[in-house]
């Protein structure tokens, strides 16, 4: 996804009715939408895959090739001027249609609010002001956290690049964790007690979502006995 995309939809879900009703069609495994820019000279397709990623592909129709200039760092010139602006108002136009506004894109982690709220009532609360991209679950009796939603970088738990991830942290046994850890879906807690605590990468994620549904029950009953240090 180049910087663009990724500064447009930062943020955004997906809503497929909505994808259906601005005219995207099903086209094997994603969504398909195409349109003409800077005067009918360039066909605009934007792709939405089944799990919510968007990728584009301008093509000049004169020259019948991919044009990928005005995404170079730098790039400038009265004509990249128009393919950039025409390209980034057509993009938040179908963001602003077919996406809705949300912390967290992954389905995993909408999946786990959802069994979350239906098992145990609980919301996810955003209690920080400089942080508002994380949040924490809470047990209604003891107040104790049993997991925390957080976006940060891939670096933080370990990975190359400076994109960011969406992870769970949530309790553990201490005697299961050093077992599990694979740095592709189960990683070293972070910013918490990696004794006690493990992180799940949520984007991308392989785990059947029934497995870290236990995880968080086990969390869930972790957080009634004695209380457990957070930070490291």
């Amino acid at each position: 996804m180049n910087k663009i995309l990724q500064e447009i939809f930062e943020q955004y879900k997906v809503n497929f009715d909505k994808l259906k009703q601005y005219g995207f069609t099903l086209d094997s495994n994603q969504y398909k939408y195409s349109t003409l820019i800077v005067n009918n000279q360039m066909r605009l397709t934007i792709f939405v895959n089944l799990n919510g990623e968007v990728e584009t592909e301008v093509f000049d129709l004169e020259c019948e090739e991919v044009y990928t200039i005005f995404l170079a760092e730098g790039a400038t010139g009265v004509f990249i001027g128009e393919v950039k602006k025409e390209y980034e108002k057509t993009l938040i136009d179908i963001r602003n249609n077919c996406f809705d506004k949300t912390v967290f894109k992954s389905n995993y982690t909408t999946m786990l609010a959802n069994y979350i709220k239906g098992k145990y009532g609980d919301e996810l609360e955003f209690l920080w002001e400089k942080s508002p991209n994380n949040a924490v679950c809470r047990r209604k009796d003891n107040k104790k956290w049993y997991c925390a939603f957080l976006k940060t970088k891939a670096k933080s738990i370990g990975l190359n690049g400076d994109y960011f991830v969406e992870v769970i942290d949530f309790m553990e046994n201490p005697e299961i964790i050093p077992n599990i850890i694979d740095n592709v879906n189960y990683f070293p807690a972070y910013h918490m007690n990696k004794k006690y605590w493990l992180t799940i990468r949520l984007d991308g994620c392989t785990l059947d979502i029934k497995k870290i549904f236990e995880h968080i029950d086990t969390s869930y009953s972790l957080a009634n006995k004695k209380p457990v240090k957070n930070r490291d």
